[in-house]
């Protein structure tokens, strides 16, 4: 299965107001595995930002107005989710103000109409129903580090989400064992391992190593009889 974990950042917080989308940021997951392949791109919005939105995600007008528009990024974009199922934290919203863009446009696409839609929020609530379920409470309740998310972006919050998406819903992402026990027992300091990583060297024991080991067992076998060690290095 393909999944694209997305989020949008905008002028506004409602579409049918004209507000529109500033910052699309897409991450793709293939059969739960992290591909590498991102979709980032800033928008003018040919309209102002809202000072109150410029101080939740901090791009600014002047920042904006030599971006591309909506209509000019439309088709990579469409073609980067057309067919994938979408990964969204309050996905009303950001499919809300997909939607209205699309309407804006030939041909007029819904999203819903070329997608599926996963909403990470409703299944925070489902599992962690009275709680807080904002990606914040998430990434602190599953171990994942948002360090450098001083304020909402786009592409970096689908990163995160996808991280906790693949955590809430049962996988697995890279840990750093070293990282310490979070709150809860849980694993602090969870951070995707980089593809280019160099493979891990295999240590291997040296003959001294073995023979004091093979002598220890040997001790134990006499000791407290049969071990579970020794019946696993029995030959077949």
């Amino acid at each position: 299965m393909r999944q694209i974990v997305l989020d949008t950042e905008t002028t506004g917080i409602d579409p049918n107001a004209g507000h529109r989308i500033i910052e699309i940021g897409c991450v793709e997951v293939v059969e739960r595995q992290l591909t590498g392949r991102n979709y980032h791109v800033y928008i003018n919005p040919d309209r102002e930002v809202e000072a109150e939105a410029i101080t939740i995600h901090g791009i600014t007008n002047e920042f904006l107005r030599d971006k591309p528009k909506f209509s000019e990024v439309v088709e990579e974009f469409f073609e980067f989710i057309d067919g994938a199922e979408l990964v969204i934290h309050n996905a009303a919203f950001d499919v809300g103000f997909m939607d209205a863009e699309f309407a804006r446009l030939k041909p007029v696409r819904k999203t819903a109409d070329h997608c599926g839609i996963v909403d990470t929020l409703a299944i925070a609530r489902a599992k962690h129903p009275g709680q807080k379920n904002n990606l914040d409470a998430l990434c602190k309740r599953y171990g994942v580090d948002n360090s450098n998310r001083e304020l909402h972006g786009a592409l970096l919050d689908a990163e995160i989400l996808a991280d906790v998406y693949l955590l809430m819903t049962g996988g697995q992402t890279a840990l750093s064992l070293d990282a310490g026990a979070g709150e809860n027992g849980g694993v602090r300091g969870l951070r995707r391992v980089p593809e280019n990583r160099p493979r891990l060297a295999v240590v291997r024991a040296t003959g001294e190593e073995a023979k004091a080991h093979d002598e220890f067992m040997a001790m134990m076998e006499k000791q407290v009889g049969h071990t579970l060690w020794g019946q696993l290095d029995a030959p077949e």
